[in-house]
């Protein structure tokens, strides 16, 4: 068993991170599984050695490609956490006045009377779930079936492509639906750095810069959305 730990532990990572950006609601969760995504895939990078490491961080050699990408990843993080901070702040009482105070009541009782009445949508639970099931079969079906690399590499690559896929398709709001499309990304960069006969600095900067372009543009989506619906659930788009 610690044998098995030592050796798949960052793949361990990587599922299970994904798994919880898949399955959970709550944006901070969300946030965090997807920093220890970045981490557990670039773990996972510089176990298989697929780029030499040549730098000395801390006394622990690392390769700098890996250590650029989990720059990227946390700047990509980061960006979200703080675009969910700014359209997730509560209103201040002090700063309304009486008719908006009085909209924000009416609208708490009718959060509550929707909360009696259905506590938690069929889309919010079920769905995610029975992804997350077609998501471990194909995980473990697809590499025997259309092998790419080997099978560990194979198995990271359809985890996070199905992951990806599945939040972007069950996603409830514009961060979450970003949160998809940045997991599609990170399985293209490891499936390249992991296949490549010879890794190419602009490919890979080209991944890089797209995993921070997409995060800018979820964020200024989100502004948009918010700036006119005051919310970024998806499903009030169908309202209007």
């Amino acid at each position: 068993m610690g044998e098995f730990l030592d050796i798949y532990w960052p793949l361990i990572g990587i599922s299970v991170s994904a798994a919880v950006i898949l399955m959970a609601q709550q944006r901070r969760t969300t946030l965090i599984s997807l920093l220890f995504n970045y981490l557990f895939v670039a773990a996972f990078l510089s176990q298989q050695q697929f780029i030499k490491p040549d730098l000395d961080l801390f006394g622990i050699m690392v390769s700098t490609t890996v250590l650029v990408k989990i720059i990227a990843g946390l700047s990509a993080v980061t960006i979200l956490a703080i675009t969910a901070l700014t359209f997730s702040r509560d209103y201040e009482a002090s700063a309304l006045d009486e008719f908006s105070l009085a909209e924000l009541r009416r609208a708490a009782r009718q959060a509550r009377r929707l909360e009696i009445v259905s506590p938690r949508r069929f889309a919010d639970v079920v769905v995610p779930m029975w992804a997350m099931v077609l998501v471990a079969i194909a995980s473990f079906i697809l590499p025997r079936l259309y092998p790419i690399g080997s099978e560990e590499v194979d198995f990271a690559w359809y985890w996070l492509t199905l992951t990806g896929f599945f939040t972007i398709v069950t996603a409830s709001d514009v961060l979450k639906l970003g949160l998809g499309l940045l997991l599609c990304v990170s399985s293209i960069d490891l499936l390249y750095t992991a296949i490549a006969s010879t890794v190419q600095v602009f490919p890979l900067a080209l991944l890089g810069l797209t995993t921070i372009v997409l995060s800018l543009a979820v964020s200024y989506l989100s502004g948009l959305m918010f700036g006119r619906l005051k919310t970024l659930e998806l499903n009030e788009l169908y309202k209007r």
